[in-house]
């Protein structure tokens, strides 16, 4: 049976699918066979940072009506044989996805797959109840500002009690940390919180630190998800990230202002 995680966040626009894209492409690069669903009913963005959205034919609310199979509606990578994304609707509105429904359909994707990545809108409405209830795991995706922190804290409060696990007295969801969006000089400065705030504030495990990075943006205007770019400071934070999920014991980097050495401040590089 696979392991289902949930993407999730208070807040828009910290970075949700981004890291859903990239946690499900580093799994599925060390083997594991990994699909990413995209939750967010009405304003899928999964499909165009996977570089799919020109093969979407079935979507997530077809399986779930019985207008397609699962496997109609699964979408192969191109890139790596055991990815696959199940789209969301841009048509249809959330209300779509009924709890009978969207259980059958991880039913069936549990049976196939070693990990069930579940892309969350952001809030507190319908899709991101449905995208959070069926999860063995969170990963709680924060920037390092007040008002992003304390929805992910409400987000917190929302797992430990409106879970499948919740309602039948299992363990509870293992939770962890995603740090998005990381400037060290504007933590220096007082712009932005640290991770240890952050950390204080949430007491949840650190998954890990997203540095901010023109490489993100990047990635997702070509549809390629971020952990592909292994030159990158994001691509590497997210590929620690992944080996962290799966119990390897990675330091974390990037958290400190990068000192310049003599060659780069005589001539300014």
């Amino acid at each position: 049976m696979a392991k289902i995680i949930v993407v999730t966040s208070g807040k828009g626009g910290v970075g949700k699918t981004t890291t859903s894209a990239a946690i499900g492409t580093g799994l599925a690069m060390r083997g594991h066979r990994t699909v990413v669903v995209d939750f967010d009913v009405g304003l899928r963005n999964l499909d165009l940072i996977m570089g799919c959205e020109r093969r979407v034919v079935y979507d997530f609310i077809n399986v779930i009506q019985g207008d397609a199979s699962l496997n109609q509606a699964l979408i192969k990578d191109k890139r790596l044989d055991n990815l696959f994304v199940l789209a969301a609707s841009q048509t249809r509105d959330k209300d779509a996805l009924s709890e009978d429904g969207v259980a059958r359909v991880m039913d069936e994707l549990a049976a196939q797959f070693d990990f069930v990545i579940c892309d969350s809108p952001a809030g507190i409405e319908k899709g991101a109840h449905m995208a959070m209830y069926f999860a063995d795991e969170a990963i709680v995706v924060t920037n390092p500002e007040v008002s992003s922190v304390r929805d992910s804290d409400r987000m917190l409060g929302l797992l430990s009690s409106k879970s499948k696990r919740a309602e039948e007295n299992r363990d509870p969801i293992k939770e962890f940390l995603l740090l998005t969006r990381y400037n060290p000089i504007r933590v220096e400065s007082g712009e932005m919180l640290s991770v240890a705030d952050v950390e204080e504030i949430l007491s949840i495990k650190l998954l890990g630190v997203i540095p901010e990075s023109q490489a993100v943006l990047k990635a997702s205007n070509q549809g390629v998800p971020v952990i592909f770019d292994v030159e990158s400071d994001a691509g590497q934070a997210y590929s620690d990230a992944v080996e962290r999920l799966l119990g390897a014991d990675v330091p974390h980097r990037f958290l400190d202002v990068q000192k310049k050495g003599i060659l780069q401040r005589l001539f300014g590089g």
